[in-house]
């Protein structure tokens, strides 16, 4: 099955049926847990339209640890239950719905004191491995000191007296989001990005009635009528609810500031990644292709939801505690990249929010009705996206006058996993074929499953295209071009940042490589020469604006530099 593309014609197209039609289902965030939730209305028969102030996966989606886990420290806390629900949604995308784009990743716990520690821990890993879905990786192993050491040469003998070996699983968070959104999409979701809600609809009885939505690529306002809207929008649920007039529900939502360092793979010799204890949480090394994920930090934040500065301070943080068991330290000069996101964390219940309904409540997430006509989806964690999207339709259903089936999105693979095994081990016949490496094809597979063969269908059409993008060699031009034509990108920053990863992977954050890539989208998204110059140019400066405000201490001076540079347009 060719899968629909989200390309500009398209988007005109949903923005005459945001104007026009009545849906069952407006969702309102194009984050992971709004994507789910459009993709488990649409699947179950409902008219469905999400818009997104931004772009997919722009805030917390796209800036996580990356990880698909069951969260093995929830298990110190007796949280079983939350546990065996992520191991069971790991289970399910690594087998069945996202093969693809989740893979198993091994990860190494150091032990630092004998006997009592291997037990104490070794037990919790064993209950990690047997709850929910968790068969579906290997199990556990015990490691000895001198096998630890094998399996992660880079670390101090003096860091560990032994290891548990253990997996969970990884995913790019920004491309599976927008998958997620692309399948939704394939169903019949109208998907608009850069559309930015800002205020509601309501009928003579003051029940929520749908959303005015203003464009912000110039189409105007628009007044999209839904018989439920869903409010998926993360750490800006609090802003969305008082457009509403509610000051207080029943659940609120605080930020939490999370700092990750990109590094070279080649400065850690790690055949595993790694997990270290800290005073605060964990710390995660995980493998990036030819890089490491190093993070993440835990603080709170209180300014800017849009561009959540890193500072030196959280920098230094980060070095000092993996530093503390590398054989050979990292330094600034080993870091490729860094970026910022916010944890939506649940940070108030109760029933202070007069008229409010909390109808799921757990430690993680939560779904209320603050109002006729209106639900809220909040918290959580990426790995329970689709817990949260079936548990906020299952709500929004309720207000519905006809029977809604039952969420199905358990059995509806993901975009691109439909023959991805098959294509996989066909990989050298399509790369004879292509007349690309085998290594190329393995690195296409990995990002588009079997949508790959529409990449490769645009080399065939021009040659060209099958080249690598200078300043950005680990992406082929064609890459580039997909992403306006298939996947909704509008703007230089959607391919560099979040797309592609080049803006975390490359030392310039994709300086370099920004012209090409604007000449690349400037056909499919009707640029002129002076529209071209001018992404390259505000790509340029925020980019200068991120490296500025990483200089800074604390995050007042951080966040006051970001705001100095450019940004994309605010959400309410």
């Amino acid at each position: 099955m060719m899968s629909a593309p989200l390309d500009p014609r398209a988007r005109a197209a949903a923005l005459r049926r945001l104007a026009e039609d009545e849906f069952d289902v407006l969702v309102v965030g194009g984050g992971v847990v709004g994507a789910g939730v459009a993709l488990d209305a649409v699947s179950r028969g409902l008219s469905v339209a999400l818009v997104e102030a931004r772009d997919l996966a722009a805030g917390t989606s796209s800036r996580s640890s990356k990880l698909i886990h069951g969260g093995l420290r929830y298990l110190e806390q007796l949280d079983f239950k939350l546990v065996r629900e992520a191991l069971r949604e790991r289970g399910l995308l690594v087998t069945r719905l996202a093969p693809h784009l989740v893979r198993p990743v091994p990860f190494l716990l150091p032990l630092r004191h004998r006997v009592w520690e291997r037990g104490y821990i070794g037990a919790g890993v064993l209950l990690y491995d047997t709850l929910g879905g968790a068969r579906a990786l290997p199990r556990h192993r015990q490691l000895s000191h001198a096998r630890a050491l094998r399996e992660a040469p880079g670390l101090r003998g003096d860091a560990l007296v032994g290891a548990i070996q253990y997996y969970d699983a990884q995913v790019d968070d920004a491309r599976f989001t927008m998958m997620v959104a692309r399948t939704a999409a394939q169903y019949g979701a109208v998907v608009t990005t850069r559309t930015r809600m800002t205020g509601f609809l309501r009928d003579d009885d003051e029940r929520v009635t749908g959303a005015v939505v203003r464009d912000l690529e110039g189409a105007g306002e628009i007044r999209v009528r839904a018989r439920q809207v869903i409010n998926a929008t993360g750490v800006w649920t609090d802003d969305v609810q008082r457009l509403a007039g509610g000051a207080g529900s029943s659940v609120s939502v605080r930020a939490s500031k999370g700092v990750h360092l990109v590094v070279p793979r080649d400065r850690i010799p790690l055949d595993t990644g790694l997990i270290l204890r800290t005073e605060k949480s964990v710390l995660f090394v995980i493998p990036w292709g030819p890089h490491w994920i190093v993070g993440t930090t835990d603080t709170p934040w209180d300014l800017d939801k849009v561009e959540p500065a890193p500072t030196r301070a959280d920098i230094d943080y980060i070095l000092g505690h993996v530093n503390a068991v590398l054989r050979r330290p990292l330094t600034d000069d080993d870091i490729e990249g860094v970026y910022a996101g916010l944890r939506p964390l649940l940070g108030g219940s109760g029933k202070e929010g007069a008229g409010s309904e909390t109808v799921k409540l757990s430690r993680e997430h939560a779904v209320i009705r603050p109002e006729p006509g209106l639900v809220i989806v909040a918290g959580g964690k990426y790995t329970t996206y689709r817990v949260m999207a079936r548990d906020a339709v299952d709500v929004a259903a309720a207000g519905l006058p006809d029977a809604v089936p039952a969420s199905v999105t358990a059995r509806v693979p993901i975009l691109g996993a439909a023959g991805f095994e098959a294509l996989r081990n066909n990989r050298r016949r399509l790369a004879r074929s292509s007349g690309l490496p085998v290594p190329r094809i393995d690195h296409l597979l990995g990002r588009y499953g079997s949508c790959a063969e529409e990449v490769l269908e645009l080399v065939a059409g021009d040659p060209a295209l099958g080249e690598p993008i200078p300043g950005a060699e680990d992406y082929l031009k064609a890459e580039a071009v997909y992403a306006a034509t298939h996947e909704g990108a509008l703007h230089l920053e959607d391919v560099l940042v979040r797309r592609t990863r080049i803006f975390i992977e490359q030392r310039d954050r994709g300086i370099a490589a920004a012209p090409e890539v604007a000449a690349l989208l400037a056909p499919v998204l009707g640029w002129d020469e002076e529209t071209a110059r001018r992404e390259v140019e505000d790509y340029r400066a925020q980019v200068e604006a991120d490296l500025a405000a990483q200089r800074e201490w604390d995050d007042d001076a951080a966040n006051a530099v970001r705001l100095a540079g450019p940004h994309s347009e605010r959400v309410a």
